[in-house]
Protein backbone atom coordinates (compact mmCIF):
# COMPACT_ATOMS: atom_id res chain seq x y z
CA UNK A 1 0.00 0.00 0.00
CA UNK A 2 1.04 3.51 -0.72
CA UNK A 3 1.80 6.06 1.58
CA UNK A 4 -0.55 8.68 2.28
CA UNK A 5 0.14 12.50 3.41
CA UNK A 6 -1.63 14.95 4.56
CA UNK A 7 -1.89 18.45 2.80
CA UNK A 8 -3.02 21.74 4.23
CA UNK A 9 -2.57 25.11 3.24
CA UNK A 10 -0.97 27.59 5.18
CA UNK A 11 -4.01 28.96 6.73
CA UNK A 12 -6.04 25.91 7.74
CA UNK A 13 -9.87 26.57 7.40
CA UNK A 14 -11.88 25.54 10.13
CA UNK A 15 -13.90 23.50 7.77
CA UNK A 16 -11.32 20.98 7.45
CA UNK A 17 -11.34 20.21 11.61
CA UNK A 18 -15.36 20.76 11.92
CA UNK A 19 -16.02 17.52 9.19
CA UNK A 20 -12.52 15.70 9.98
CA UNK A 21 -11.49 16.04 6.50
CA UNK A 22 -7.55 16.51 5.03
CA UNK A 23 -7.24 18.94 2.26
CA UNK A 24 -5.68 17.03 0.22
CA UNK A 25 -3.76 13.49 0.67
CA UNK A 26 -0.53 12.64 -1.43
CA UNK A 27 -0.18 9.48 -2.44
CA UNK A 28 2.88 8.62 -4.34
CA UNK A 29 3.33 11.22 -7.10
CA UNK A 30 -1.08 11.83 -7.46
CA UNK A 31 -2.77 14.67 -5.05
CA UNK A 32 -6.11 13.98 -4.37
CA UNK A 33 -7.57 17.58 -3.59
CA UNK A 34 -10.93 17.07 -1.17
CA UNK A 35 -13.63 19.64 -2.50
CA UNK A 36 -12.68 23.39 -2.05
CA UNK A 37 -15.73 25.79 -1.35
CA UNK A 38 -15.61 29.37 -1.21
CA UNK A 39 -14.84 29.56 2.66
CA UNK A 40 -13.31 31.75 4.44
CA UNK A 41 -10.79 30.96 7.35
CA UNK A 42 -13.78 30.67 10.15
CA UNK A 43 -15.50 28.15 7.87
CA UNK A 44 -18.44 30.45 6.40
CA UNK A 45 -19.56 31.18 2.79
CA UNK A 46 -18.36 34.67 1.04
CA UNK A 47 -22.10 35.54 0.29
CA UNK A 48 -21.91 37.03 -3.26
CA UNK A 49 -21.65 33.98 -5.49
CA UNK A 50 -19.23 35.65 -7.64
CA UNK A 51 -16.86 36.06 -4.81
CA UNK A 52 -18.10 32.63 -3.50
CA UNK A 53 -16.59 30.86 -6.83
CA UNK A 54 -13.60 33.01 -6.81
CA UNK A 55 -12.87 32.08 -2.74
CA UNK A 56 -12.87 28.34 -3.81
CA UNK A 57 -10.70 28.68 -6.67
CA UNK A 58 -8.11 30.97 -4.29
CA UNK A 59 -8.86 27.96 -1.64
CA UNK A 60 -7.84 25.69 -4.31
CA UNK A 61 -4.42 27.60 -5.47
CA UNK A 62 -3.48 27.81 -1.67
CA UNK A 63 -4.03 24.04 -1.05
CA UNK A 64 -2.53 22.84 -4.37
CA UNK A 65 0.80 24.89 -3.44
CA UNK A 66 1.13 23.33 0.15
CA UNK A 67 2.08 20.19 -1.92
CA UNK A 68 3.76 21.96 -4.37
CA UNK A 69 1.67 22.40 -7.15
CA UNK A 70 -0.19 24.61 -9.86
CA UNK A 71 -3.22 25.00 -11.80
CA UNK A 72 -0.75 23.24 -14.27
CA UNK A 73 -0.47 20.14 -12.82
CA UNK A 74 -4.21 19.71 -12.41
CA UNK A 75 -5.58 16.59 -14.47
CA UNK A 76 -9.34 15.81 -13.54
CA UNK A 77 -11.91 18.72 -12.28
CA UNK A 78 -14.97 17.91 -11.02
CA UNK A 79 -17.36 20.56 -9.88
CA UNK A 80 -20.43 20.62 -8.04
CA UNK A 81 -23.46 23.28 -8.65
CA UNK A 82 -26.34 24.13 -6.81
CA UNK A 83 -27.72 26.00 -9.94
CA UNK A 84 -25.65 24.94 -13.55
CA UNK A 85 -27.77 26.79 -15.73
CA UNK A 86 -27.82 30.09 -14.20
CA UNK A 87 -24.25 30.30 -12.39
CA UNK A 88 -22.24 28.80 -15.74
CA UNK A 89 -21.94 32.03 -17.06
CA UNK A 90 -20.40 33.63 -13.64
CA UNK A 91 -17.90 30.52 -12.94
CA UNK A 92 -16.64 30.00 -16.78
CA UNK A 93 -14.60 32.98 -16.57
CA UNK A 94 -13.11 32.84 -13.19
CA UNK A 95 -12.56 29.23 -14.33
CA UNK A 96 -10.51 30.11 -17.58
CA UNK A 97 -8.20 33.04 -15.68
CA UNK A 98 -7.26 29.40 -13.30
CA UNK A 99 -6.69 26.81 -16.20
CA UNK A 100 -6.46 29.79 -19.43
CA UNK A 101 -3.80 27.12 -21.17
CA UNK A 102 -4.30 24.26 -23.66
CA UNK A 103 -4.49 21.04 -22.95
CA UNK A 104 -6.87 22.07 -20.44
CA UNK A 105 -7.58 19.34 -17.47
CA UNK A 106 -10.92 16.95 -17.93
CA UNK A 107 -13.63 18.37 -16.56
CA UNK A 108 -17.28 17.25 -14.99
CA UNK A 109 -19.48 19.48 -13.45
CA UNK A 110 -22.34 18.27 -11.10
CA UNK A 111 -25.38 19.67 -10.93
CA UNK A 112 -27.06 19.05 -6.66
CA UNK A 113 -28.93 19.97 -4.74
CA UNK A 114 -26.84 20.60 -1.59
CA UNK A 115 -23.38 21.80 -0.73
CA UNK A 116 -23.82 22.22 3.39
CA UNK A 117 -24.50 25.86 2.75
CA UNK A 118 -22.15 26.62 -0.35
CA UNK A 119 -23.05 27.10 -4.22
CA UNK A 120 -19.92 25.65 -5.94
CA UNK A 121 -17.42 23.65 -5.01
CA UNK A 122 -14.23 22.28 -6.59
CA UNK A 123 -12.10 19.04 -6.61
CA UNK A 124 -9.16 18.22 -8.59
CA UNK A 125 -6.39 15.37 -8.84
CA UNK A 126 -3.28 16.68 -9.64
CA UNK A 127 0.51 14.78 -10.37
CA UNK A 128 2.85 16.48 -8.31
CA UNK A 129 6.07 17.53 -10.21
Amino acid sequence: MTDRQAIFPADRHALYEKHHYSAAIRSGDLLFVSGQVGSRIDGSPEPDFAAQVERAFENLKETLAAAGCTFEDVLDVTTFHTDPERQFETILPIKDRYFGTKPYPAWTALGVTWLSGFDFEIKVIARIP
